[in-house]
């Protein structure tokens, strides 16, 4: 156990991160069945309850509006593992880390509403959850490299 630290799990958790966001992008960017559901089914709601503009936009572009997101956000979770793994220089605070990290806990707050405040639910087309519980647990990892990078914004 002498090589797990937190500048491991961070490793791990930023990879995590991005594997989930990098799959589900692939899903987004090629209108799979599922991600038409899923978007469909926010943006109806979107379009009765807070305004028709605003579900249309969700409808017709949510998926790409998000996977692009989550594309950044693994982008600058990756740069400092690349770095660490290439340069074998590791930063224990890093900047991208946390501004990553903190899109990538603002996606998932997003994704974690709408799975349980709107039609959609926890349970996407027989599913069992899963998808859910991916949101839940990269919400989570995101929330500890924030943690783990804050002293990259402030002296706290």
């Amino acid at each position: 156990m002498k090589h797990l630290n937190a500048k491991n799990i961070a490793a791990v958790l930023s990879i995590w991160i991005s594997f989930v966001f990098l799959q589900s992008g692939l899903f987004k960017f090629t209108g799979a069945d599922e991600t038409v559901h899923i978007f469909s089914t926010v943006g109806a709601w979107m379009t009765t309850v807070i305004h028709p503009s605003l579900g249309q936009i969700m409808t017709q572009y949510g998926a790409w509006i998000i996977g692009g997101a989550e594309y950044v956000a693994s982008a600058l979770l990756l740069m400092p593992v690349a770095n660490c793994l290439l340069k074998k220089h590791c930063r224990k605070d890093s900047l991208f880390t946390f501004v990553g990290a903190l899109m990538s806990f603002g996606i998932m707050s997003g994704a974690i509403f709408f799975h349980l405040f709107t039609p959609l639910g926890v349970e996407v087309q027989g599913d069992g959850g899963t998808l859910f519980g991916m949101a839940v647990s990269v919400w989570l990892s995101s929330i500890f490299l924030m943690w783990r990078n804050k002293k990259a914004v402030c002296k706290c």
